[in-house]
């Protein structure tokens, strides 16, 4: 008990900071997560159909994820700088394939019957694509999309070794002090509330989920 209270107390006397690198971190997945899916949402409808580039983008794509995550934080430092720019880049490459992968399934998963009323009906590609083909895509890119939201606010808590924000600047100062007063609570700090943050941002997106599907599909 001793120990969780410890806890409390190093939460409570630095509940600014705490909200502070809380919303830096939220901000980051955010960002990260909008900007991967609008581009591997693009990408997946770029090649559906085509199963040599399909093929080609996502083992592209994939190799992000085989980089160790410091390496690949390090690896933009040369070309951006420290800050912001490099933990971005590199969470955006480890976005990318969940959301990829789930919308070129999600496509590929739509009844070629549908797709043919549809044209018997006279809609052209672009219809088919926006009024069909991605609907029913839909709850299968938003999985992808949850799961890459998962996947960078974990790994976003590395962005602090090149200077990124959020709240990895707990767990970094935690690891360095380890063995002093509130090292660990400092460690403990940060992992906790990145856990939370995941879950709330997990939570966000199955609303806009629910609200975005069509009942049908629900």
């Amino acid at each position: 008990m001793s120990g969780i209270g410890s806890w409390f107390d190093f939460v409570t006397s630095r509940w600014d900071e705490v909200m502070s690198n809380t919303v830096d971190h939220a901000v980051l997945v955010v960002l990260v997560v909008l900007t991967a899916t609008v581009f591997a949402v693009g990408l997946g409808i770029a090649v559906r159909g085509r199963e040599a580039s399909k093929a080609v983008a996502i083992g592209v794509v994939g190799i992000g994820l085989t980089i160790p995550s410091l390496a690949l934080f390090t690896l933009f430092i040369p070309i951006v700088g420290l800050g912001f720019a490099p933990a971005f880049l590199a969470l955006f490459i480890y976005a990318l394939l969940p959301v990829l992968r789930n919308t070129v399934t999600g496509l590929e998963q739509v009844d070629p019957a549908v797709i043919e009323a549809a044209k018997g009906m006279g809609m052209n590609r672009r219809q088919r694509l926006l009024r069909i083909q991605l609907p029913l895509a839909w709850p299968v890119i938003m999985a992808g999309v949850r799961v890459s939201a998962l996947l960078t606010t974990g790994i976003a808590a590395i962005g602090v070794l090149v200077a990124g924000p959020g709240l990895g600047e707990f767990i970094k100062d935690g690891l360095r002090r380890l063995g002093l007063p509130n090292s660990m609570e400092a460690v403990w700090t940060g992992t906790v509330f990145v856990i939370l943050l995941a879950l709330a941002i997990d939570l966000v997106l199955a609303i806009i989920q629910r609200f975005t599907t069509s009942r049908g599909l629900r």
